[in-house]
Formats: structure tokens, C-alpha cells, sequence
């Protein structure tokens, strides 16, 4: 605990500039890069400051380092794997890539397929930053990232032969979630040392595609583009879901909520809870507004559509992948209460 004590006053002393700095270096210690690596960043003009960052943390390893521009590969939002990238992705040979770039309305059916690319075929450790600031940067990337690692793997024992979990929260979510012996619960711990494994960074979190989920959430954050649109919401959205489908969407704010009806309900299965996972990233305190943060936050997260079935094992799919967020939980797992109202109990 003195570490981690330690370890805040350092950062209280540390101006913007120089957590903007240590997360980006963070983020290259997160992926284990040595001069023997080859990385391979891909960015977009918004995100460019990060991305050269993040080349200088590797480059200060005496690692090679690429950068790669979205909006070189076609007219955004790019909504396929274009073969132009896939090629130079065969060419450069990468051991290491990073995407640190923001989310565009659609996108999301080029970056599903682009994952399982890079971390089975081409065996890469890939740092996945979608939807990334300076904010984060300065925050969620700069935790103490063994600390990270120690608690998720915690969690994910005494998740991994789980049965049933019960959620509930303060502002009414109340949901139960039953889960397959032979579908994969995931350790997003932030150390990504050994080739082919991937993590979305700021990293902190332990999931896997439920079998069934039934009951309410209350949702202060969205995922996919509604994050960067929205941020934090006004009013929260409320979802009811039976067998693991949405049933229904409702909000003060009428038309957020028919705008995600919409987009839930666009393709099959986009309304089916593919992902439920649990955020360990302690030291995130509120929420930002920013999706790739805020799932990180102690607490319970629910995703709808493409549930990973490369890697959780799921025998479905869908084309979309849009996380809720609500907060304040309290978690039981088989009857035990691992965390109440946002503070694990362990």
C-alpha cells in the first residue's frame, strides 16, 4: 500500500503534461516493447499527438516504429478491412500495434474483424485505444499498472466458475446473468507480454459473453459512438432484458433513446447481451464520459451485440458492439458479495 500511496503524490506533483507523458510511456510498458520489437501504430489526424507519443515511448526502448493514418486507407468512417492496410500490416511483419484513434458512427464493422487479425493471425500484442485522449492519458493510463494486474486476476478467479451473478445499484439496475461451463472468461490486466494476446488500454476489466442475462439496467455511459456523442448522460438510459435480448429502451430523453433502439435493433442479434464484465481499474474514481475509461471503473458493464467469439468461444455473432455503463454497483458471484456500492469487498 505504500507503493500505491507513493505512487499518488508522484502523480500530484506531475503537471498535465508530464501524466499525458507517463500514460503514453505506460501504454509501452503495458505491451512489453524492447528493442527487439517492430510496432505498428494506427492513428487518425484527431489522435495524432497521442500516436506520436507513443512512437517516442517506443522509440526510447530503441524499438522500431510505424505510423499509420485511418484517413490514408479511405474517406472516413472506413466501415471495412480495407486489403491496402491488411497488406501493409503483412508486410511490416509487426510484433507489437497499437490503434489510438477516435470513434467514427460505423466503424465498428472495420475494427471487429481487424482484432482477431492482428492478435491470431498475426500473432501480434496489440494495444487497442479506440476512442482515446489526452484526459485518459493523463488519467486511466497513468495507474499503477501491477496493481492493475494483481486485482484483475483476483477477479477473474472468482469469476472464472461462476454460475450466476446478481448486479443491482443504487440508481435501480437489477439484473442476473447465468453463464456457459465452456465459454471463456478474459483477464484484461494490462500486462500483454506474450505474442497474439490484446487489450484495450487504459486497461482493467474481466469479461466474458454471458449465456443468459434478465432483469434492468440503468446506463450512465454508452459504448461505440454514443460515447464521443454523449459522454456522460443527462438522464440515464434504461434497458429491460429478458433471455438475454433488450426488450426495451427508455430514457427521460426520448430521442437518445429511440436513436439507440434504432441502432440496437439495426442488425441481428445487435440487441442480444453479448458481453458482461466487471471493471477493476480502482483508481478511476467518476466517469469521464469516455467509453474506453469508464468500463474500466469498479463496477459492472453490459454489452449488446458481437460478443468476441474468437476469444470468449460464443457460437454466435453479430455486427455491432455497443457497451452500457451503470454505476455504483454492488456484485454478487454464487451467492458471495465480491463488491458494494463500487468498492470490492475482497
Amino acid at each position: 500500500m505504500a507503493n500505491n500511496n507513493n505512487q499518488k503524490k508522484d502523480l500530484q506533483a506531475l503537471s498535465f503534461e508530464e501524466r499525458v507523458q507517463l500514460g503514453a510511456e505506460n501504454a509501452v510498458h503495458c505491451m512489453g516493447v524492447t528493442e527487439r520489437d517492430r510496432v505498428f501504430i494506427i492513428t487518425d489526424y484527431q489522435r495524432e499527438s497521442i500516436a506520436r507519443r507513443v512512437a517516442a515511448a517506443v522509440l526510447a526502448r530503441h524499438a522500431d516504429v510505424s505510423v499509420h493514418f485511418l484517413e490514408h486507407y479511405g474517406e472516413r468512417p472506413l466501415t471495412t478491412f480495407t486489403d491496402e492496410l491488411r497488406n501493409d500490416l503483412i508486410q511490416a511483419r509487426p510484433t507489437v500495434s497499437f490503434y489510438i484513434a477516435t470513434a467514427q458512427p460505423g466503424e465498428i464493422s472495420f475494427r471487429i474483424p481487424l482484432l482477431p487479425f492482428l492478435a491470431q493471425e498475426l500473432k501480434v500484442r496489440h494495444g487497442h485505444m479506440i476512442g482515446i485522449d489526452e484526459n485518459l492519458m493523463a488519467d486511466g493510463m497513468c495507474a499503477d499498472y501491477d496493481e492493475v494486474f494483481r486485482l484483475t486476476n483476483q477477479v477473474y478467479e472468482l469469476v472464472r466458475p461462476a454460475k450466476k451473478i446478481h448486479v443491482t445499484s443504487a440508481k435501480g439496475s437489477d439484473v442476473t446473468a447465468t453463464f456457459h461451463e465452456n465459454w471463456h472468461w478474459i483477464p484484461c490486466h494490462g500486462r500483454y507480454h506474450e505474442q497474439g494476446q490484446w487489450g484495450n488500454l487504459p486497461e482493467g476489466e474481466v469479461f466474458t459473453a454471458p449465456a443468459t442475462v434478465d432483469g434492468v439496467l440503468v446506463c450512465d455511459v454508452l459504448g461505440d459512438y454514443f460515447s464521443e456523442k454523449y459522454g456522460v448522460l443527462e438522464q440515464p438510459l434504461v434497458l429491460t432484458v429478458k433471455d438475454g435480448y433488450i426488450t426495451d429502451v427508455s430514457s427521460e430523453n426520448a430521442a437518445v433513446a429511440q436513436e439507440v433502439r434504432d441502432y440496437l435493433f439495426s442488425v441481428p442479434n445487435g440487441n442480444r447481451a453479448g458481453e458482461f464484465a466487471i471493471g477493476t481499474l480502482t483508481s478511476l474514481k467518476h466517469l469521464v464520459g469516455n467509453l474506453l475509461q469508464d468500463e474500466k471503473m469498479p463496477g459492472l458493464h453490459v454489452a449488446f451485440g458481437n460478443p468476441y467469439p474468437q476469444f470468449t468461444g460464443a457460437d454466435w455473432d453479430a455486427s455491432i458492439h455497443v457497451d452500457v455503463i451503470p454505476t455504483n454497483c454492488t456484485i454478487e458471484v454464487d451467492g458471495r458479495i465480491i463488491m458494494r456500492d463500487g468498492e470490492f469487498l475482497l
